[in-house]
């Protein structure tokens, strides 16, 4: 109980018979707080929905991270009409719970209404970054990545979440140091070059065939290029499984 709470009581009890205007005055008062919408409730509304939203949109997606809530200020001289009803709250903007958001709190009773109320959710995780200045076309090793928990709601080019997306790759632009890494700042290296010699291993189970072979286009780990078998002449598809070597299916 507060110190206006308790002056009201000692004032009000001894003259409740002898000054009923004054008991009424005071009463109405009471009455009229209580039948309204203050502003913390529709925040706690708000705050509730979203941690709610986050927690069911890190489970569906099978993300990882952790989460803060913010929820913007009212106007503390905000009063909505009593709500006979339970209010609700739906995402306004965006379509995601994360970064700058937006919620429609409603009240769906006898005297509806709604107020919009924004806030701010923020989306931790790990992702790549770099550990040292790099320059462009540079190729990326283990020493030059790391993970740094960031909110991922402000990176809004993408991120990586694994230094095994990254080692080996291309830069198409030179980074700074503890800068995220995103997909368009990645290219895939070229492992083989046109006109590299190469070899060429054709597979069948345990069984292995070697055979040289000329590289017709360039490419990178994984991908498929056009080789010509030096003893055949013929022009296969092979793919690229480390520097100078390709391989097809028998």
């Amino acid at each position: 109980m507060n110190a206006k709470t308790t002056v009201f009581r000692r004032l009000t009890r001894p003259l409740l018979c002898a000054l009923p205007v004054l008991c009424m005055i005071a009463l109405s008062h009471r009455a009229v707080a209580d039948a309204v919408t203050l502003p913390e409730q529709l925040i706690g509304v708000t705050q509730g929905f979203l941690e709610f939203s986050v927690e069911d949109y890190l489970a569906t997606t099978q993300t990882e991270g952790r989460f803060e809530v913010q929820v913007n200020p009212l106007d503390p001289r905000l009063r909505m009409p009593l709500c006979d009803k339970d209010l609700t709250a739906t995402l306004e903007s965006p379509a995601q719970p994360l970064g700058r958001v937006t919620v429609r709190v409603r009240c769906d009773g006898s005297g509806p209404w709604t107020v919009f109320v924004p806030a701010q959710v923020r989306l931790f995780r790990n992702v790549v970054s770099v550990t040292r200045p790099l320059k462009r076309e540079a190729i990326i090793g283990e020493q030059d990545v790391a993970l740094r928990e960031r909110d991922v709601g402000l990176l809004n080019q993408g991120y990586l979440t694994s230094v095994d997306e990254a080692i080996g790759q291309k830069l198409v632009r030179p980074t700074v140091i503890d800068q995220i890494l995103t997909p368009v700042h990645l290219q895939q290296a070229e492992v083989v070059r046109k006109g590299d010699h190469v070899v060429i291993v054709a597979r069948s189970g345990s069984l292995s065939v070697r055979m040289p072979g000329e590289a017709l286009s360039k490419g990178g780990l994984s991908e498929q290029i056009r080789v010509r078998n030096l003893n055949s002449k013929r022009v296969v598809k092979a793919r690229v499984t480390g520097p100078g070597q390709v391989e097809v299916a028998m």
